[in-house]
């Protein structure tokens, strides 16, 4: 499958060699070693349409293919991250949290943090109109990354490769607290059942002043029901509070 996928997406070379300082440069940033053979692969994920309008490529030869590729193993990827990582979680949870990762606000924040637009080719006559900074081409360009390291490397480096982008740039609480208002959701069900408000306590704070973990438990009445961890209070409680929904539903 992989060699078959190699062909159709590398089958038409591309002139110019991919400077060796660039390449270097870009196998740091993606953290994998680059072979010669696969070198205007990754130039191609980084190649911006406009450059077609004056420069003898054709559109075959940009990023908009490899990111089509790119897409779809980046779901699968960041599917199985999810599967694995909330294992107690349900479906819906599970496709509201996938839904913020691979969002274009948040590949857009993995290209900027990687360094990707300093290697993105622009035509010159498209040069200073802000292209390499842009929301949608930067969370393009990075699926189209992702599917030159998928095709020349393998699922397990493409896997890898998401894994560390999502361990270094994502927080789970804050993401995860804006998923849903579980305080209200709880809230709301103590109301509907008629029983005590949910209740907030501190356990314990771990770290220094500039870094705090927080351990937060809910009570409805004397039943405690939940307990969450967080970078604030307001994390943690929102954590509590949805470990107590699961467990009451």
């Amino acid at each position: 499958m992989i060699k078959w996928l190699k062909r159709w997406f590398i089958s038409e070379p591309i002139p110019e060699v991919y400077p060796e300082s660039r390449l270097s440069n870009l196998e740091k940033i993606l953290g994998i070693r680059i072979d010669s053979a696969d070198a205007n692969l990754f130039r191609r994920a980084l190649r911006h349409r406009s450059i077609v309008d004056h420069e003898k490529f054709s559109s075959y030869e940009t990023y908009e293919r490899l990111e089509f590729l790119g897409d779809a193993v980046l779901d699968l990827i960041v599917t199985e991250i999810l599967f694995e990582k909330f294992e107690h979680e349900n479906e819906g949870f599970l496709t509201k949290l996938r839904a913020k990762i691979v969002r274009a606000d948040t590949l857009y924040e993995f290209a900027l943090n990687l360094n990707l637009n300093t290697h993105l080719e622009i035509g010159e006559r498209a040069a200073g109109q802000g292209i390499e900074l842009s929301k949608s081409v930067l969370s393009d360009v990075f699926e189209a990354v992702t599917a030159a390291i998928y095709v020349s490397k393998g699922y397990e480096t493409a896997y890898g490769f998401i894994e560390k982008c999502i361990d270094n740039y994502v927080d789970f609480d804050d993401v995860i607290t804006k998923i849903d208002n579980y305080k209200s959701l709880l809230m709301e069900y103590s109301q509907s059942e008629r029983l005590d408000l949910p209740r907030y306590s501190v356990v314990s704070e771990e770290g220094p002043g500039h870094n705090k973990t927080f351990h937060v438990a809910v009570y409805i009445g004397d039943n405690k029901l939940g307990a969450g961890t967080g970078k604030s209070k307001k994390t943690a409680e929102q954590q509590a509070a949805r470990i107590a929904l699961r467990n009451i539903s």
